[in-house]
């Protein structure tokens, strides 16, 4: 059996398992080593890649929220942090904002995210069904309440290309980047003393970083512990609309079907019934949950909608917390050298930047030093605790 021993091994080359090792290999006050194992680098299935890729500032967690702004801050700043050799970096953020709409049964809900989100800073508009027939006429106000809009700060960005800006630039600053598939972890006690991959060569390690995305469940159960983290699926459609829609933002309606403009088209996306969301490995797209949900949805919401046609659709992963729909992330109490970042339940890759960054400082300064995200520790999973985000999409 072949060995070698890095101080950090990062199991899945993700935007997580990326913007770990980028961070890390960044801190001046790290010399060790970091491994990534990544089993597709051709990433054709890899959450980062399939992604709708978007940021929104409206939570209901304050440290969600600080997440993201984080996030922003990033991505608003990607040349001078991830250029490699001079090159500019282009992630072709766009900021139209989100559009959250509520009928009588979820305004409640809107006005107490909204002053959360008002008391983090969080740049939102709550409007009245005037205000958004005056703001947005091509949008049909029937049935609704009230409309939480996100003024700057939200919209979509190129995931795949923060994924790979994350690597490249990670790579140019040392880390090693292996091709295998995990197929298990040597644990001694509370410790995982190495992680062994399917060619079969063992990599000891200081500390294991668990950011195995739709996998994250089976790697966590190498290590003799459970994770509430499933892969579910989530098809996003594009389609054509002959009618232009002014400043349009992402917008989620009631119903949870939810769109945005794609260059000249719009892509959309919903949660499936409860009954055809399971754990599953399966990306085949689901053409009939377009015509006998989301259609009928997105025509009633949008009357230009009426008319429209499906031009291409993709399934990508969905990495979904059981217990809460929030992140893990940060050590295992019992195993402390074995750290997560999963189950990020659609959320991940606007958090990754701020997610890199805890988890390095968790390593190489034995605590959070930017922004805390104890909130999102692993011990609330054992204590069945939840941390409950409402309005995911």
């Amino acid at each position: 059996m072949m060995s070698g021993r890095f101080d950090v091994v990062i199991v899945g080359g993700g935007v997580m398992g990326c913007s770990v090792a980028y961070f890390l290999a960044s801190d001046p006050a790290f010399g060790g080593s970091v491994a990534v194992v990544e089993r597709d680098p051709t990433y054709r299935t890899a959450s980062s890649a399939l992604s709708a890729s978007s940021i929104r500032q409206q939570f209901s967690t304050p440290a969600n929220i600080a997440l993201s702004q984080f996030g922003l801050s990033f991505l608003k700043a990607a040349t001078e942090n991830l250029s490699v050799d001079g090159d500019p970096v282009d992630l072709g953020l766009r900021e139209p904002g989100y559009l959250y709409l509520a009928t009588e049964a979820g305004a409640d809900i809107l006005r107490q995210n909204h002053a959360v989100q008002k008391a983090c800073g969080v740049d939102v508009a709550l409007m009245s069904p005037a205000e958004l027939s005056a703001r947005f006429p091509w949008l049909s106000v029937e049935g609704l309440v009230s409309g939480s809009l996100g003024l700057s700060g939200e919209g979509w960005f190129d995931g795949y290309s923060l994924m790979q800006g994350f690597r490249r630039k990670a790579k140019a600053l040392g880390v090693t980047f292996i091709t295998a598939d995990v197929v298990g972890m040597e644990r001694s006690g509370d410790r995982i003393e190495a992680v062994l991959l399917g060619n079969g060569e063992r990599l000891a390690c200081g500390t294991a970083v668990n950011a195995a995305g739709p996998k994250a469940r089976r790697v966590a159960e190498m290590a003799g512990v459970p994770l509430p983290v499933s892969a579910r699926k989530r098809c996003v459609f594009v389609f054509d609309c002959k009618e232009a829609l002014p400043g349009c933002p992402l917008v989620i309606d009631p119903s949870g079907v939810w769109f945005r403009p794609e260059g000249a088209q719009f892509i959309c996306g919903a949660p499936p019934p409860a009954d055809r969301d399971p754990d599953t490995d399966d990306l085949t797209v689901e053409h009939d949950l377009f015509d006998e949900m989301m259609w009928p949805a997105l025509a009633a919401r949008v009357p230009a909608f009426e008319a429209i046609k499906v031009t291409n659709a993709w399934a990508g992963f969905y990495e979904y917390n059981d217990l809460d729909q929030n992140a893990v992330i940060g050590p295992h109490p019992e195993v402390g050298n074995l750290l997560f970042c999963n189950g990020f339940s659609g959320h991940g890759l606007q958090q990754a930047p701020g997610v890199g960054r805890g988890l390095a400082e968790l390593i190489v300064h034995g605590g959070y030093r930017s922004l805390d995200l104890s909130v999102f520790g692993y011990g609330r999973l054992s204590e069945n605790r939840p941390l409950l985000e409402t309005n995911v999409i």
